[in-house]
């Protein structure tokens, strides 16, 4: 596409992508996280307050960066994903992949025909992506299944072996839950740590990327240095309630 997938371009130089996660739904934070720096950007469907209207201000104010524009959708739903992907979204990421079957409809959905069943009507993605976008939309377009349940982990070969399926994408919180834990972030459960390893080790194994979920950076450098093709680093809420939290506790520490 005129406009070229960042993600993809960053994956061909053997690089780690370095992602964040937008959950306040406003397009000026948005604004400020795409100014920030990252090679990417999720908008979060699933869980928050974000609606359709919401998200493609966030994409639009994504757009004055050149930061790769993503979407977590809520569920595994075709309309919902062509409907992401035609306002904008470069990437998608669909939650609670469970089988083989569920991965190969997510793909079908973000592709167009012959190759999938996606509908023609990029009213925003064609401004946003060039005049050749219809024509470059099947091979620039990332589609990432989220593998985080006892189910998924049982499929996860099959589901790594989708035709079409470009990564895997790793949600600790609901995987601890998969594996019998109480769900947190950056989770050093050496179960929960080689669990994320067995996902990365067959994604690669089937040709297609790993992304895995931080809370920090260090365990998000621990996580590029295992081999993991793109980390999420925090979040505008996290990075919000971190920032107020130290200021508010160190003027308490400095007038106690």
């Amino acid at each position: 596409m005129a406009r070229a997938n960042r993600i993809r371009e960053i994956w061909a130089d053997g690089k780690a992508v370095i992602n964040s996660w937008c959950g306040i739904p406003s397009s000026w934070s948005a604004e400020v996280m795409a100014h920030m720096g990252w090679d990417s950007l999720v908008v979060d469907m699933q869980h928050g307050m974000i609606e359709y209207q919401t998200m493609v201000t966030m994409l639009q104010a994504f757009s004055t960066t050149d930061v790769a524009p993503l979407v977590r959708v809520p569920w595994n739903d075709p309309p919902t994903i062509m409907k992401v992907l035609d306002l904008g979204a470069y990437a998608v990421i669909v939650p609670l992949v469970n089988t083989a079957e569920d991965a190969a409809k997510a793909v079908a959905a973000c592709r167009y025909p012959p190759v999938g069943m996606r509908s023609s009507g990029p009213v925003r993605a064609v401004h946003y992506g060039g005049s050749d976008y219809v024509a470059k939309a099947n091979d620039e377009i990332v589609v990432m299944a989220m593998i985080e349940t006892k189910e998924g982990l049982a499929n996860l070969e099959k589901i790594c072996a989708t035709p079409g399926l470009d990564a895997v994408y790793i949600g600790p919180a609901d995987l601890s839950f998969a594996l019998g834990m109480a769900p947190r972030g950056d989770n050093p459960d050496p179960v929960h740590i080689a669990t994320c390893d067995k996902i990365r080790d067959a994604a690669h194994k089937a040709g297609i990327k790993a992304v895995m979920h931080c809370a920090s950076a260090a365990f998000a450098a621990g996580a590029v240095k295992r081999g993991f093709d793109m980390i999420m680093l925090t979040s505008d809420l996290a990075s919000m309630i971190a920032g107020a939290r130290r200021q508010l506790d160190d003027l308490k520490a400095a007038t106690a």
